[in-house]
């Protein structure tokens, strides 16, 4: 009888050990699983680079092909180029005495001009985006939300002054914006009285149409980083979903 229940004990204690064996294995297996999974969705410095970079490609080519489309500029309420601020007396002036469509014409070949021009952006961006070391990556895509389009500026704005303004002097030539121009001013300077001026046309178009190139890259930037649905393909996911716990952390 005692060795009836020495074996019915003993073959209890072995089947809880199993249970106890089982609930430490699972445990184990749980916990390599999450670590398996921690580390593949740490991204290499690999990854990084060609994330941020895929990244960098996409925006800018949204922002030049987005603003290089008819109306670009010119149907934008953002980006549209004004008269230049200096001749808004002549703007002013030369509407009261009912040469408003003359105006607009000039207004209309300003920019057309800018949407012209844009089109030499892309390939000064991707050849500053090529030229990015991993440390430029890395503080670009820890930073905050304007961190790459301030990079591209540094590196981009003195080549894209020189690419623009020829290109946008030969624009204004093509679309008669000169001669519009040069018609208003004429008219406005022989006013009694006034103040003779000549603003320049083409510097002016430069800097507005490479101020509004960089507020819209900026605003595919941001769109990047702070929504999901733009990381359209999974290393853009990896690289971005990691930078955003490294943040939160």
């Amino acid at each position: 009888m005692n060795i009836k229940i020495a074996s019915v004990a003993l073959f209890s204690s072995v089947i809880l050990s199993c249970g106890t064996v089982n609930e430490i294995m699972k445990g184990v297996e749980d916990s390599l699983t999450q670590t398996e999974t921690s580390t593949r969705s740490i991204p290499s410095n690999l990854e990084i680079g060609n994330g941020l970079k895929e990244a960098l490609v996409k925006g800018t080519s949204n922002g030049v092909s987005n603003l290089s489309a008819a109306g670009g500029y010119l149907n934008s309420p953002q980006f549209k180029i004004p008269f230049p601020k200096d001749a808004q007396k002549i703007e002013t002036t030369l509407r009261d005495l009912g040469l408003g469509g003359e105006l607009d014409k000039v207004i209309v070949s300003l920019n057309r001009a800018a949407e012209d021009a844009v089109t030499e952006a892309k390939p000064l961006f991707v050849n500053a985006i090529k030229q990015m070391t991993f440390a430029d990556v890395k503080n670009i895509l820890m930073g905050d939300n304007m961190a790459a389009t301030i990079y591209l500026k540094s590196k981009t704005s003195s080549q894209l002054q020189a690419a623009f303004q020829p290109k946008i002097q030969a624009s204004l030539d093509k679309v008669n914006a000169t001669k519009y121009w040069g018609d208003a001013i004429s008219t406005y300077n022989k006013i009694p009285l006034v103040t003779k001026m000549n603003p320049d046309l083409t510097s002016f178009v430069t800097e507005k149409a490479i101020q509004s190139l960089f507020t819209k890259i900026a605003q595919e930037e941001s769109a990047i980083r702070a929504n999901p649905v733009e990381r359209t393909t999974g290393l853009l996911q990896k690289v971005f979903g990691y930078a955003d716990s490294q943040k939160g952390n």
